[in-house]
């Protein structure tokens, strides 16, 4: 049986850990078959928060795309997958996602994927969001795209930031069907 396929898109917006984070679940799911595309912002991003190169991100990821390859595989509907998270995700990425702009693999990936009808979900990072943000969310919203802030969850009284991560990895990856047991706990009320 086929892998399933699931693109992973990383910005310059802050909160490297999350695409970083998804990477590494998926590398633990057979079924599954990452690709990833990052933005050279994306690399200096993850470069300053996790200290971490393109090839050690690169040894995580089942298949990596350049941003300029808009002949990529994943620039194409005929290339099924399940999808494309884009996390963490700049106002520029969600803006070129917004009106159909596919300047590069990220916005092209993710347009191909909401034309062909597949799961969109987008982690944007920015705050105080102004007008523009707010409409690009909703443009994002009424084409089928989910929008998903990584914003901490404190009901489940997280101790510690990587738990707070693994929280919005285990909720994100849910929308595709990936195995998230132990990324977090659903509520089940009181």
């Amino acid at each position: 049986m086929p892998k399933k396929r699931l693109i992973i898109a990383m910005t310059g917006a802050t909160g490297a850990i999350y695409g970083v984070r998804m990477l590494q679940v998926l590398q633990l799911q057979p079924e599954w078959e990452s690709h990833l595309v990052i933005s050279k912002a994306g690399l200096v991003n993850l470069k300053y928060e996790m200290d971490m190169d393109r090839a050690t991100l690169y040894q995580l990821a089942d298949v990596t795309h350049g941003i300029d390859d808009i002949a990529a595989s994943i620039a194409s509907g005929s290339f099924k997958t399940e999808g494309v998270v884009v996390a963490p995700c700049s106002m520029k990425t969600l803006a070129a996602i917004a009106h159909g702009f596919g300047d590069n693999l990220i916005s092209r990936a993710a347009d191909v994927a909401l034309k062909e009808r597949r799961r969109v979900v987008i982690m944007p990072r920015e705050t105080p969001l102004n007008l523009a943000h707010i409409r690009n969310m909703a443009s994002v919203t009424e084409m089928g795209g989910i929008i998903f802030p990584p914003m901490p969850a404190f009901y489940n009284k997280a101790n510690t930031i990587a738990a707070m991560v693994d929280d919005g990895v285990g909720r994100v990856l849910d929308f595709f069907g990936v195995d998230t047991t132990g990324l977090y706990t659903p509520w089940n009320g009181l």
